[in-house]
């Protein structure tokens, strides 16, 4: 079994695979950390000896043969810390889909290329009054431009790998029965269909398959969502990963590998993240655009200078002056501080982001998909409700019930020996306790009396009299109702169900008054569905779900035209928080679900969803302003760098674009640092 972190561990590894990074590159085994410091050390000289576009500063400490130093840096600059940069270009590119990185490498690129080429001519052809260099402003790029992408890379968590969580959910090995009969222990990858495997109790199951023998309750979570066990018997499916309770089963295998009912969750996570990984946010659009400004104008003013002036080198500098005052400075800055200033804000309040995207996608949600399990109620099941028949007391009943249950790890079992624990009373002495299949549990009681827990079902089948109208009422608001039956005759009622959050009838209401639609999922039944979107004010849900209809469900939002957040805490979950336009995991829950999430909610507090809307519509308005800043600067610049003025005798020097480019990075650092969590 591979090694697995704690759930902290995961939400403190920033910096790993698997977040935006500027550009929509993912920067997949990248230390960005360490490549970042040795580009700063390799660039601090290049700084010093060089100047800034041709730019006469009042200190420089060039020294004989110092020309010869910043190319040889420069090269192993280009080369190493400029080598993320232009594999992302050539990934954009494959895809036809120019964009940050892109930009960059054509920046860094044409400084470097163009530099060498005046080195050239000057150190090594003795022509003094060559073409100025760049190499000050290919140090700088890549230096900021690493030092964006690391600043973001820490402020966003790293995404953890859903797959592999999932997979974990199944044993290594199974229990296979042998020609003989016997059951030896084989690796899993060597189960085959048609084969019978033996699950006892407490193990998960490790394949897909029909019980044959045996009889045991299964906790089938990652199947419906739901904390409550099925009844499991011949002739009923179980599921790969799904936990064993008490009895013992014997399974025939239906489904291994590819075919069977984990494999093809995961199946669904992977197509939605793949499918997530290639959107496009808004830093991408607009450097897309600054590309094509940026190669038509220098294009064209190649052309229209040497139209005019007839030399080769005015028109080509003015073109490399074009390219490289398009390079993205204030850019590579503008988006990775306001991330790592909002998830710090996110932080403080609770919310995880993981993936950027989502916080600018947030303002744009109009429908909120909820599972109902574990994100609008508490996800496991207590005592509501303990009702006395006849002579008995409320305090008896509950100690009968909780000493017939108390060595079962039954869920419903354990929610009436906590809740006898919560309430002072002491288990009733019961011995002789069996479990009985597809009832409930019977012992015998110290004065020799026959006490059973059974449903509304065996009574109705032994023809026992109950309060029909009572059970109406509580299974009508989604209960799970017992009976407690002495000698035959009912003494007493449990109702046990799981409790909605304190919060989430504010955080609905919030949505509703939002213009949000909500809308409830669940793998739980019709009943309890109803009973808790009533009580909500949830117009919409969807109950008996199991993962592919979620998926389906949020897919036609989509289709519709529709921007989806889905929040949710299972393993049933994670397909559709994958596929949804923001995936929204409750910290509570199942390590899968957080790694399929952009977003977690620590907290596991539902009106987080409306404080992680209100981030998000802060930060990207705080976004579209640095992406103004920073886009406007190149606006202005490129056309007076090629010199559409100039007939009116206004060029921009490059040493001029030199400062006006610094002052716009300096004006969207200030300006990020100034997003506020309210």
């Amino acid at each position: 079994m591979a090694y697995r972190r704690t759930r902290g561990a995961r939400m403190e590894a920033h910096g790993k695979n698997g977040s935006d990074s500027p550009g929509g590159m993912m920067m997949h085994g990248v230390n960005l950390k360490r490549r970042f410091f040795v580009s700063l050390v390799l660039a601090i000289p290049i700084m010093l000896l060089s100047s800034p576009m041709g730019l006469a500063l009042p200190i420089t400490l060039a020294f004989p043969g110092s020309d010869w130093l910043v190319a040889a840096l420069a090269t192993v600059l280009f080369g190493y810390g400029g080598w993320p940069f232009l594999r992302g270009a050539a990934d954009e590119l494959s895809r036809r889909k120019p964009a940050m990185m892109t930009l960059v490498a054509l920046g860094i690129t044409t400084a470097y290329v163009y530099s060498i080429y005046a080195f050239v001519q000057r150190t090594v052809l003795g022509m003094p009054h060559a073409h100025m260099d760049f190499f000050w402003e290919l140090a700088t790029l890549i230096v900021i431009m690493l030092l964006g992408h690391w600043i973001e890379m820490r402020a966003v968590m790293g995404a953890g790998d859903a797959l592999k969580e999932m997979a974990e959910l199944l044993p290594s090995e199974a229990h296979v029965q042998q020609p003989d009969g016997s059951f030896a222990d084989v690796p899993l990858d060597r189960v085959q269909v048609g084969q019978t495997v033996m699950v006892e109790a407490g193990e998960k199951v490790p394949a897909d398959g029909e019980v044959t023998d045996g009889s045991s309750s299964v906790n089938e979570a990652l199947v419906t969502g739901e904390a409550r066990a099925v009844e499991a018997k011949p002739g009923s499916t179980v599921f790969g990963g799904s936990q064993n309770g008490d009895g013992t089963l014997y399974v025939r295998v239906t489904g291994t590998g590819q075919s069977g009912y984990l494999a093809q969750v995961m199946q669904l996570v992977s197509q939605a993240q793949q499918e997530k990984s290639h959107a496009e946010v808004l830093s991408d659009k607009v450097a897309r655009w600054l590309f094509y400004a940026a190669v038509g104008v220098g294009v064209a003013a190649f052309a229209v200078w040497f139209a005019v002036s007839g030399d080769v080198g005015d028109a080509l500098t003015r073109m490399v002056t074009v390219f490289v005052i398009a390079c993205p400075h204030a850019l590579g800055l503008a988006i990775p501080l306001v991330a790592a200033r909002s998830t710090s804000l996110g932080a403080r309040h609770g919310l995880l982001v993981r993936r950027r995207r989502a916080l600018e996608v947030a303002p744009r949600v109009n429908v909120v998909m909820m599972d109902k399990t574990g994100t609008l109620t508490e996800g496991n099941f207590r005592v509501v409700d303990v009702r006395a028949v006849g002579k008995e007391d409320a305090n008896r009943v509950l100690a009968l019930m909780a000493g017939l249950e108390q060595l079962s790890s039954h869920p419903l079992a354990a929610s009436i020996v906590s809740a006898a624990d919560e309430r002072h009373v002491h288990p009733a002495a019961v011995r002789d306790v069996q479990a009985v299949a597809g009832v409930g549990v019977r012992g015998t009681l110290e004065d020799g009396s026959r006490a059973l827990i059974a449903n509304a079902r065996h009574l109705d089948e032994q023809h026992i009299p109950y309060d029909r109208a009572a059970f109406k009422e509580l299974s009508g608001r989604g209960l799970t109702v017992s009976y407690l039956v002495v000698d035959g005759e009912v003494r007493g009622v449990v109702a046990q169900g799981d409790q909605i959050k304190p919060s989430a009838h504010e955080a609905v209401a919030q949505l509703k008054a939002r213009g949000i639609v909500p809308v409830m999922l669940t793998g739980d039944n019709e009943a309890a569905a109803r009973a808790v979107a009533r009580t909500l004010g949830i117009d919409e849900f969807r109950a008996g779900l199991l993962p592919q209809d979620k998926v389906k469900l949020v897919q036609q939002r989509r289709d519709a035209g529709d921007v989806v957040m889905m929040v949710g805490d299972g393993i049933n979950d994670a397909p559709a928080l994958a596929r949804a336009d923001i995936g929204v995991a409750i910290g509570a829950g199942t390590d899968v679900a957080i790694d399929s999430a952009d977003v977690v909610l620590v907290k596991s507090d539902p009106e987080d969803i409306v404080r992680l809307l209100d981030l998000g519509t802060n930060t990207t308005r705080k976004i579209k302003q640095n992406l103004w800043w920073g886009a406007g600067y190149n606006i202005v610049a490129i056309p007076l760098a090629a010199g559409v003025l100039a007939p009116v005798g206004i060029l921009l020097g490059p040493a001029v674009g030199a400062v006006l480019m610094s002052l716009s990075t300096v004006i969207v650092a200030i300006n990020a640092m100034t997003l506020k969590d309210e």
